[in-house]
């Protein structure tokens, strides 16, 4: 399908649809905001969007790295009305159904992005992983820990540290937190990872901006950021049975 933009009448449309989910007045999947001109235009260049079902965050963070990498879209990651257009296109893969047959929604950043909000910005099921892959793209492999969770379940170590503009930019810390807290064999995380306790990632990004108050971070590798930390992080720097 070809990929389109919500115009202002298109996203308030998808906020309603969005706001009956979690009341008793329920509306139907609005399938006429995917391609109804009344509600938004084709991106042009044209850029084909594929029905698919991703693994993982990282799946869909590559995918969409390659067809926006051939595209010339100007402000992309600020252009709420092709992200709320993509969470609609795969709202089944990206929406939970709960125990009692409702929809699992969160917060509305998940859907539409808050473009002006850096720190809610990385909620978005998609334009979050899309911009953490594709500011690591030279070495996608360092942010495995940030995004091999499945694409609706952005997880603890994503949320510590992609909220973090001044930690997930840095190449060291995300091969670091890489290396820490996702276990490859599993392709997943570590146990004990997305806790509150010691050597948890919440406890790598407290530890990491105290460190930024005397250290400049960008300048370091991956090796010399784990060397700095303490040793409460050491169960998490060898892989886990």
């Amino acid at each position: 399908m070809k990929l389109r933009r919500l115009n202002d009448e298109g996203l308030q449309k998808m906020g309603e649809f969005l706001d009956s989910l979690t009341s008793e007045s329920r509306k139907l999947f609005p399938s006429a905001l995917l391609n109804d001109d009344e509600f938004g235009t084709q991106v042009m260049p044209a850029v084909e969007v594929d029905s698919m079902l991703f693994m993982n965050r990282f799946a869909a963070g590559k995918y969409l790295n390659e067809i926006f990498g051939k595209a010339e879209i100007q402000d992309l990651e600020r252009d709420r009305g092709i992200w709320a257009w993509l969470a609609l296109f795969y709202f089944d893969q990206l929406c939970k159904i709960g125990p009692n047959g409702s929809r699992v929604l969160g917060e509305r950043a998940r859907w539409i992005p808050a473009t002006g909000n850096f720190r809610k910005y990385y909620r978005h099921l998609l334009a979050g992983p899309y911009r953490i892959y594709r500011a690591h793209r030279d070495n996608p492999e360092s942010v495995r820990a940030l995004l091999c969770t499945p694409l609706n379940s952005p997880g603890e170590v994503a949320e510590q540290l992609a909220s973090r503009q001044e930690l997930v930019t840095n190449k060291a810390i995300m091969e670091a937190a890489t290396t820490l807290y996702f276990e490859p064999n599993a392709g997943s995380i570590k146990r004990g990872a997305a806790t509150r306790g010691p050597g948890s990632a919440r406890r790598f990004a407290d530890v990491l901006n105290q460190f930024d108050m005397t250290w400049d971070l960008y300048s370091m590798t991956a090796p010399s950021v784990l060397a700095m930390l303490p040793n409460e992080f050491e169960r998490f720097a060898t892989r886990q049975p």
